[in-house]
């Protein structure tokens, strides 16, 4: 009995070895792995390795758990692993679900689907340097990154890498370099209206360490995250998305301009009909389908708003922000049907990329600058730039980039194009005319000289034109005699 006890003994004490020795063995590898990846980046990159030390996953992650095993030497430096969103969320699993379920992650697709991307440098898409700097933030597996391998996790276009600071990630700033600048002007409605002034004189004396949902804690005003994460819930979305579009219109003034607007996005055709970009739309979140799938952010929006203001208040205040976006797109659906019926009436020739436009003679904005005419410049200036502002200053309680940069801009737009839609037209009407007087007299001409023709070929014209030849030689002579 005695014998089977220690055998029962000592075997408990060699699992326990072996156990013990299993997990040494594994943090001696780990903690040899972290120092020659330390040991050599302090060489080659320095402040990489700073940065990451001063960070709370210096205290916890390896390099490798991120980067991989395969990158051990200046030879193994095409195995190193680029992290993607999948890589964070094996550690964040639930801010990885909320992102994937939210805008940010489909911003890589949303870009991708425009018309004209595929004919951009590919220095400012892949290359980050554009329209990509910001759009890496979308999730993408790492196919067709070969030459721009780096930028592929998207989560560090918020907490930068390599610190991951969430203290930054909870600033205004660190939305500030993408919702900027001509298209979204976010940053520039947030920060100059009251509540980006509140933050600019107090926000150093916010608690930036607290989680949001204690940001009302220290926060005496709003932040974009608390207004659009709150409670630092990673799915992003509102109402209106990027396009100002709603699928299902209850208003039906509003539902025939909105018919335009969506035509202008090759999203609906000339006769009204769906195209293969309308299948797009739904997925990359470009615009809500129905009225349910826009209440819901409306409603939560309402509610965070009710953390400072009145449900009533907060209600009016979107509502007319609802209202400037329908002001805005009866003068924009205006101007979209002028040019279409410059294209419809052959005023305006025919673009190259006509094949391409799923809704002529309705002008496709999504193509951005590139245009055929100066006319439809105008016309996605006026979409892209005031347009939104339209309705983005007011959602951002900015009344003076509402005025000036956004309606007043979109109403001296639309006289611009009614004024060249006279001068295109006038044009044509008197090359018509030109042409038509041309036609006249070549026509004229060309009777006679087939007249002349003609007499000089019928019987008896040779006889007649002898005979009178020689009365008047006959005539001359008598008069010199």
């Amino acid at each position: 009995m005695e014998d089977k006890n220690m055998k029962q003994h000592f075997a408990s004490v060699a699992m326990m070895l072996l156990v013990l020795s299993t997990l040494l063995i594994f943090a001696c590898t780990g903690s040899a792995a972290a120092s020659v990846c330390v040991e050599c980046h302090s060489i080659i990159t320095p402040e990489i390795v700073e940065d990451f030390q001063s960070g709370v996953m210096g205290d916890d992650v390896d390099c490798s758990s991120c980067h991989g095993f395969a990158h051990s030497s200046a030879d193994t430096v095409d195995k190193v692993k680029m992290p993607t969103h999948e890589t964070c969320g094996a550690c964040h699993a639930e801010q990885d679900s909320q992102y994937m379920g939210g805008k940010h992650s489909i911003a890589w697709t949303a870009f991708q689907v425009m018309p004209t991307t595929k004919d951009q440098p590919k220095e400012l898409m892949e290359g980050q340097k554009g329209c990509g700097g910001c759009h890496k933030m979308g999730a993408k597996d790492e196919t067709g990154w070969d030459e721009y391998h780096y930028g592929v996790v998207g989560c560090d276009s918020c907490h930068t890498r390599h610190s991951f600071s969430v203290e930054e990630a909870r600033r205004p700033e660190a939305c500030m370099t993408c919702h900027q600048g001509f298209d979204h002007a976010q940053w520039e409605m947030y920060s100059t209206s009251k509540h980006g002034a509140i933050y600019l004189t107090e926000g150093d004396n916010w608690d930036w360490s607290a989680p949001l949902s204690k940001a009302k804690e220290s926060y005496t005003g709003p932040t974009c995250q608390m207004c659009h994460m709150s409670n630092g819930d990673h799915n992003v979305i509102t109402s209106w998305g990027f396009l100002g579009v709603r699928v299902e219109e209850p208003n039906e003034e509003w539902a025939d301009d909105r018919a335009t607007v969506l035509k202008s996005y090759g999203v609906l055709d000339a006769d009204g009909n769906p195209t293969a970009r309308f299948d797009l739309v739904g997925p990359a979140k470009l615009a809500r389908l129905t009225m349910d799938e826009w209440n819901a952010p409306r409603e939560k929006m309402i509610a965070i708003c009710g953390d400072c203001h009145s449900e009533k208040f907060a209600r009016i205040s979107l509502e007319e922000g609802d209202q400037m976006l329908r002001e805005a797109d009866r003068v924009y659906a205006e101007s979209v049907e002028t040019v279409a019926a410059l294209h419809r009436d052959g005023i305006l020739p025919k673009p190259d990329y006509i094949d391409e436009l799923p809704s002529y003679p309705y002008p496709d904005v999504l193509r951005f600058y590139d245009q055929s005419t100066s006319i439809e410049e105008d016309l996605w200036v006026m979409w892209m730039e005031y347009r939104m502002r339209c309705f983005q200053s007011a959602f951002h309680a900015n009344a003076d980039q509402e005025q000036w940069y956004g309606w007043g801009p979109l109403k001296e737009t639309a006289v611009k194009i009614k004024s060249e839609d006279k001068r295109l037209r006038a044009e044509a009407e008197l090359a018509e005319a030109v042409g038509s007087e041309g036609t006249k007299e070549t026509t004229g001409t060309t009777r006679t000289a087939e007249s002349d023709a003609g007499a000089a070929n019928a019987p008896g014209f040779g006889a007649a034109f002898l005979v009178a030849t020689i009365v008047t030689l006959f005539a001359l002579l008598r008069r010199r005699g």
